[in-house]
């Protein structure tokens, strides 16, 4: 379970795109062309219709989300824990946070890919609640098809 004393979740901050960044790379895109750069990060960071959140133990960042806001549906594009972070309730609050977010903000619906050969991300996101919507093929890259996962968020 996470403990506030140890990690806090915030908004990120414009100078901490190239760590999510670096993050994302090797977490999330390994064995993929880097699509989540550090420019690409800052862009996300400065647009007021997505959230960067990070999770960080004292300063250190070992975790992040990026999720964009539509007119009632939230598409989360990445999401990330330090492996050696994980177990921790780290990810759950990130995603907690969105989802109040979402709540907020009047979404009515998220939607995620994840690799299809991730069943570590599939089961988290199982016991949150999210449910396999689809299967797009050759998604990653051309190499890997993606799960579509999706979550009715009832306000």
């Amino acid at each position: 379970m996470l403990s506030k004393d140890t990690a806090t979740i915030r908004q990120a901050h414009i100078s901490e795109a190239t760590a999510i960044a670096g993050m994302s790379r090797l977490h999330v895109e390994h064995g993929l062309r880097w699509r989540w750069t550090p420019s690409k990060v800052k862009r996300s960071i400065s647009d007021p219709e997505t959230v960067v959140l990070v999770a960080t133990i004292d300063g250190a960042i070992i975790g992040f989300a990026i999720m964009k806001f539509g007119d009632v549906k939230a598409h989360l594009h990445l999401l990330a824990v330090d492996p050696r972070q994980r177990l921790r309730g780290i990810g759950r609050a990130l995603i907690e946070w969105l989802e109040k977010s979402c709540d907020t903000a009047g979404m009515h619906e998220i939607r995620l890919e994840l690799r299809a050969s991730n069943t570590e991300a599939r089961e988290f996101y199982r016991s949150l609640g999210y449910c396999g919507k689809g299967v797009i093929p050759e998604y990653y890259d051309r190499q890997e098809a993606a799960l579509v996962f999706g979550k009715r968020l009832i306000g």
